[in-house]
Formats: C-alpha cells, structure tokens, sequence
C-alpha cells in the first residue's frame, strides 16, 4: 500500500511537471487549474486506497473452515474495493435497485399447502440446461430467502439466480406468505422468529430431491430467519451449508439504527409503507384478528411490529418478540457451516452489534465483515450494474461447498 501510494505521488508529480510546460492554458484559465485538478485527484485516490479499500475481516473460531475459504472462496481474503463514486454505506444501499441490473428469469411456480390451512409460493428455477449437471435428481439445489418485503423478483434474488445458473445450480425462491401475488388464505403472514414455514418449505424441497446436494443462501431478514432455524436445528437439518448476507443480528440495536431521524427518512419510514402495502392487499381476511386502521398508522417498523407481528405471534410484548428474532441468541448452536457476510457500515445492522466473539467460539461460522458496502450494497466497479462483491462471494462459497464440501461439513 506504501508502495502504491508513493508511485501515486510520484506519478502525480511528474504529470504536473509535464502539463505546466506543455499546457500554457488550462482548466480555469491557466495550467494551475490542471495542477490542482491533479493534486486533487491523486489525494482522492490515495485516501481512497489508504482508508476505503480494504481486506474484509475474516473471523471465525476453525482453522479447516479459514483455511476451505481461503482456498476455495478467496475473494473473502481479497481487497473489496467499493465504487469510487459510491462507496458510503447508506448511498450503497439507496442505490444498489437501481443500479443494478434486473436479469430475465423464467420461474416455475409452486404453491404448497401448511398444516393451518395457509399457503406458501414457491418459485423455481429448474435450470433443465444445465451441461454440468444433467440428471434433475442429483442436480445441486439453492434455496434462496429475501429480504423484508422482497420477493423473488429483487435484483440481488435475479443475481444469485444468474451465477447458480452459471454454474449449473437448481435455485428455488421462498416467498414468504402473502408476499408474491398469491391469497392469504389465513390471518397469518410472516417473521424473523418463526421458522414453521421455512422447515416445511426445506423438508419439502429435500423430499422431492433427496439425492441432490441442498444449501441455502439468506438476505437481510431472510437472512435472519435462515440463522434462526439453523440455530434451533443444530446439524438435524437437510442443508449441507448456508451463505447469509447483511443480516441483522441484535433486532433491538438494528430498530434503534433505523430511528435515528436520517435513516428513518431514507430507510424506516418507507419500509413501513412497504410493509403496510404488503398486507392491505389481505386486508378482508386479517380484519378478522386486527385493528387494521391501527396497524396502518405505523410510522416505523417498531411500531408496526408492536400492533401487528408481534400480535400474530402471540407474543406479550414486542421485547419479547425482537429478543426471539435476533439471530445472535443462537449463533452458538449452529451445527453446519455458515458463512455470514456483513458491512460494518449497514444502518440496518450497526457494526457494534455483529457477535464477533461468540462467531470465534462455534467453528462452524465465518464471518465476513467489510468496512464498506451497506446494505445488500456491495458495489464495485466504476458503473456496478453486473455484479457485485456480494454476488462473488455467493458464487465462490456455494461452489465450494458444492464441489469441495467434504472438507468443511465433516469437520
């Protein structure tokens, strides 16, 4: 890094040199302005290699599971270099759904019944042309979980489907309840705490596909209900392997982040509006247990949280609630590997609350922790329409787990 920046400064030095000789006019009127554009530039990019582009932090309490990734997923051990226009956790995150590109994907869907009578929409990506892995039976399967509001339709979602595609990979997409067109057929929809849905929706995909390598890959609070379950099951689960992403692990410090009155305008108050939108599409059938009108006077996800999820959950207060849903209560349990990646400057999960110590104490977990990338951000590349940091350390650990498993799940 020395190195790089002290040629940097030389470079800069020499260019200055040659365009004041050379160019008697420049920018503002004379070749100081250059000067300047060029002093500037090279400060800005020095400052840019010395403080924003960096290695992550790979923490974990297992040598064979450091070493597996490392070799098998390097790019969690490569500098992670944010787009340079771009790099602040909250304009990652504000960004990413536009930026990003939405890729064409053609899904089958599935609507599986639950023992209380609901319904859960499954969407598939068979991948039929698959070269790498034509018999269906033993095809490699991903299960993939969104976010808060998401469905299978969200860019980071089309990504992940893109790069198991190239790969050969079976993805199937778990809306959750109510979330992707289909009816809600009882007054229950969703949460981080829950895992009911998500075991059915495993033991049914591992049913139909028994003889096929199974793992799952989680965002944001899908992220957060895949640890959940995984925390509660222990190695008693079909999955071989999980991949989380921008999960948040103390739900009561990610509801005080998202407070703070800059993130309650750019990000809280819209995602209560989201989640209002959700259910006022089922309005009919949740009147039957809610003060609908209530409900819909949320001004936060704490507050929506506190008159409708916990409610349905039959929580007695939403403490109750947010101390079951946060994932890091149960990071000591998990029983297959995980590998969790985080930026310490997401809002939705401050840095603070990412239970480093306790991911030292159980070798089934890693961490990845970048200083940059916000939210599901991850943007690299100086226009980061294609892929993202994010979606390379998806390819490179499913892969791994996939051909190279048996290093790291026998451990």
């Amino acid at each position: 890094m020395r190195l790089l920046e002290t040629d940097l400064q030389v470079l800069t030095r020499e260019l200055s040199l040659y365009l004041e000789i050379q160019v008697p006019v420049g920018l503002f009127g004379s070749s100081v302005g250059l000067s300047l554009v060029l002093g500037f530039s090279a400060a800005f990019a020095c400052y840019y290699l010395s403080s924003i582009a960096k290695k992550p932090q790979l923490v974990t309490g297992s040598e064979s599971f450091s070493h597996f990734l490392q070799e098998h997923c390097p790019v969690v051990t490569e500098t992670y270099y944010p787009t340079v226009w771009c790099w602040e956790g909250r304009v990652q995150t504000l960004l990413r759904p536009f930026i990003t590109s939405r890729l064409p994907v053609q899904y089958r869907n599935e609507l599986i019944k639950t023992p209380d009578g609901g319904q859960i929409s499954l969407d598939w990506f068979d991948n039929d042309d698959s070269i790498c892995f034509p018999d269906a039976s033993t095809r490699p399967t991903i299960l993939l979980l969104p976010g808060l509001t998401g469905t299978s339709k969200e860019s980071y979602i089309l990504h992940m489907i893109q790069q198991s595609e190239m790969l050969g990979y079976r993805c199937v997409v778990f809306n959750n309840r109510g979330t992707a067109g289909e009816t809600l057929l009882t007054p229950r929809t969703y949460c981080a705490a829950n895992t009911e849905d998500l075991e059915a929706v495993i033991h049914h995909i591992h049913n139909m596909h028994a003889s096929a390598p199974f793992m799952a890959a989680g965002v944001s609070m899908g992220g957060m209900l895949l640890l959940n379950y995984l925390g509660q099951t222990g190695r008693e689960t079909p999955l071989m392997a999980a991949a989380i992403f921008s999960a948040g692990w103390n739900v009561f410090e990610s509801a005080e982040s998202l407070e703070k009155p800059l993130n309650w305008l750019l990000f809280n108050y819209y995602l209560t509006t989201c989640l209002q939108s959700s259910i006022s599409r089922h309005r009919q059938t949740l009147e039957k247990l809610f003060d609908m009108n209530l409900v819909m006077k949320a001004k936060t996800i704490r507050e929506f949280d506190k008159q409708f999820t916990s409610v349905m959950f039959g929580y007695r207060t939403i403490d109750d609630y947010y101390v079951d849903a946060s994932p890091c209560r149960k990071l000591k349990s998990i029983g297959i590997p995980v590998l969790c990646l985080n930026s310490l400057d997401d809002v939705f999960s401050p840095g603070h609350a990412i239970p480093v110590e306790t991911a030292k104490q159980n070798p089934n977990v890693a961490l990845v922790l970048t200083s940059c990338g916000g939210h599901i951000g991850f943007l690299e590349g100086m226009w980061p329409r294609k892929c993202t940091y994010m979606d390379r350390v998806f390819k490179q650990f499913v892969q791994g787990v996939f051909e190279h498993g048996n290093k790291i799940c026998s451990m």
